[in-house]
């Protein structure tokens, strides 16, 4: 039997999680917080660098700017995708306002942009906005 590392987005606690459970009903064994909302998690830097290195479970993130017309369009596509996807992947939102450095360390020329992560590496990256119907296409593609 395997057990996934699930990352809390709340405080970062490493939750082990058995392939047998329903991760999406999990809590944080540190600090009580669901381990999956169902939605987007915002996350800093550091943040996302933990939910990749220290997770087992693939990681989308969503690199967006609050100025930005075409991020508020896939904003609440993006989110639906999550909503059924969550527990299979992690879905996060990156503000690169916010994480400028990091977003020049990932190489981020346009935003939206996806990027997929998959044991520790980047697995893929789209960039555009997107309906819910291509987020799907895209990840089902990439992740199953």
């Amino acid at each position: 039997m395997n057990d996934n590392q699930v990352v809390c987005v709340a405080c970062g606690a490493v939750n082990r999680v058995p392939e047998t459970k329903d991760a999406s009903a999990g809590k944080c064994g540190s600090c009580g917080a669901p381990l999956f909302s169902g939605r987007p998690a915002d996350v800093s830097g550091d943040m996302l660098q933990r939910q990749v290195q220290k997770g087992t479970v693939p990681v989308v993130v969503d690199v967006w700017a609050p100025w930005c017309g075409p991020c508020q369009f896939m904003g609440p596509e993006y989110e639906k995708v999550a909503q059924a996807l969550e527990p299979r992947a992690r879905f996060l939102k990156l503000n690169s306002d916010n994480e400028q450095q990091l977003a020049g360390a990932l190489n981020i020329r346009g935003i939206p942009t996806m990027i997929l992560f998959k044991d520790g590496k980047e697995a893929d990256r789209v960039s555009g906005a997107m309906p819910e119907s291509q987020i799907n296409s895209w990840r089902s593609q990439r992740i199953g």
